[in-house]
């Protein structure tokens, strides 16, 4: 099965594994799961990072890519086909876009999205597949 992760959930994978459910780590260690990464969360995590919005103890943006394929994730790319379409994305929960954009990604592929994000569950009428 194919998972993506939502982007506090990639950094807690590397950075904190101790916050993640049972059930994510249940997931990550099972060898016969792909688990996925959106570009958008580098992206993110290094747009936050330069605001200040994001404190990385440790940790500076450009380590997560090295970080998540050594770890035994998978990065994919954000797609001219994803970014089109994200129109149709009808129902509006978040105020972020890098969520969006990553529950866009994890419908249109049919991923199942790892996160702890109450509000995601609100797109599941949309298509979206989520567990924590």
């Amino acid at each position: 099965m194919s998972y993506l992760l939502d982007t506090h959930t990639l950094i807690w994978a590397i950075t904190e594994p101790q916050k993640l459910s049972a059930t994510a780590k249940k997931v990550l260690i099972n060898s016969e799961n792909e688990i996925l990464v959106s570009a958008v969360s580098f992206w993110e995590i290094s747009l936050k990072y330069s605001i200040g919005k994001l404190i990385l103890e440790g940790y500076i943006p450009e380590d997560f890519p090295k970080a998540a394929i050594s770890t035994g994730f998978k990065i994919i790319p954000l797609t001219d086909q994803t970014t089109s379409t994200y129109h149709h994305l009808k129902a509006s929960y978040h105020r972020d876009s890098f969520d969006k954009m990553l529950i866009w990604q994890a419908i249109q592929h049919n991923f199942t999205l790892i996160s702890c994000d109450g509000n995601v569950h609100k797109y599941e009428s949309e298509g979206l597949k989520v567990i924590w």
